[in-house]
């Protein structure tokens, strides 16, 4: 037991920030989940970037959810302090009994000292200094090296506030919601099909056009039915995959919105894919899912808790963290993966 263990009865309200990326802030989820299990009266807050709003609304332990603009630094001096003060006087007034801050986002240690909040937790940085170390009062270890996956690293946060999660309470949460169901009903109807996302914002994290195009027609071959998405700004990948394959997949690149995406994926009869937002959401769905990883790590960022199958190289030197070998975004240990792996992978689960 904690000896300094958070009192979660004592506080009214509590602040969760995650300001990262989609996949980072949807791994984040279950952190609401456990306060609001074992607090049921606690309102349990969060506050992310603006474009990640998606990945937790609709949360069913989400009570108010609140955005920093990533634009608000170009929107000029004036524009911007009108938008930090009206958010800083609305955390204020929430009167939050808890500070929850997942990152090493300096904008952490600022709110755990401005916004006046009894308990406050954070991951220990020592790098930091002292004005970190003192904006908290309580500080969990970040274990490096890939050892750990960022859903047990966010629910340390936790742990060392005295909340420990058991193993049911740790289930990564998504609502697609009601309107994006009725759009991918419009969509894709009643048809069994393989959800293909090949992309990621980062090229070097990719499989090539070539690999995917072929990965494909074999699934065609076997029967299945191929549905492709990307978002709109990865459409040069997908359009590269589509002029190279023979047979006809359903392509919905760029046209989904990020609840429609998750919609589609829960309807999947497998999800395949990279180290990407949308295959943690797949995983968050439930959809057995084949992921391809090169140079990030599948034990920190593999999909949790679902029935999956990580198709890797033999590369000694992965993961390695880097923007591809040598830092030239071309990750040979994508490049050379052969498409037969893949194709076992998915015919194996496919079987289930």
């Amino acid at each position: 037991m904690v000896r300094d263990a958070v009192p979660l009865g004592e506080c009214a309200r509590a602040l969760v920030v995650k300001l990262r990326h989609h996949g980072d802030v949807l791994l984040a989820s279950p952190v609401l989940s456990l306060l609001k299990a074992r607090a049921p009266n606690l309102e349990v807050d969060a506050l992310v970037y603006d474009d990640t709003l998606p990945m937790l609304e609709g949360h069913p332990a989400l009570s108010q959810l609140y955005f920093v603009g990533r634009r608000w630094r170009t929107a000029g001096a004036l524009r911007r302090l009108s938008l930090e003060r009206h958010l800083f006087s609305t955390l204020r007034a929430r009167n939050y009994g808890l500070l929850v801050h997942l990152t090493e986002h300096p904008r952490g240690a600022w709110l755990a000292r401005l916004l006046g909040v009894r308990y406050s937790v954070a991951p220990a940085m020592p790098h930091r200094g002292w004005f970190w170390a003192r904006s908290f009062t309580h500080l969990y270890p970040v274990v490096v090296g890939g050892r750990r996956h960022q859903v047990e690293l966010n629910l340390d946060a936790l742990r060392r506030i005295g909340v420990q999660p058991g193993l049911a309470e740790r289930k990564v949460r998504f609502v697609p919601g009601a309107d994006a169901e009725r759009a991918i009903d419009e969509l894709v109807g009643d048809v069994a099909f393989v959800h293909l996302h090949p992309a990621s914002r980062w090229r070097f994290k990719c499989w090539p056009a070539q690999c995917n195009a072929e990965l494909i027609d074999r699934l065609a071959a076997d029967g299945h039915n191929v549905v492709l998405t990307s978002a709109p700004d990865e459409i040069d990948l997908t359009d590269e995959i589509l002029k190279k394959t023979h047979s006809r997949p359903v392509s919905l690149a760029g046209k989904l919105s990020i609840k429609e995406l998750g919609a589609l994926t829960a309807r999947a009869k497998l999800f395949i894919g990279v180290d990407s937002m949308p295959m943690h959401l797949a995983a968050a769905m439930g959809t057995p899912t084949v992921v391809l990883f090169g140079p990030s790590g599948e034990n920190e960022w593999g999909p949790w808790n679902v029935e999956r199958r990580v198709v890797t190289t033999t590369h000694t030197c992965r993961p390695c963290g880097y923007a591809g070998c040598g830092d030239g975004r071309l990750s040979e240990c994508l490049a050379f993966l052969p498409v037969d792996s893949v194709h076992a992978a998915a015919r194996e689960l496919l079987k289930k």
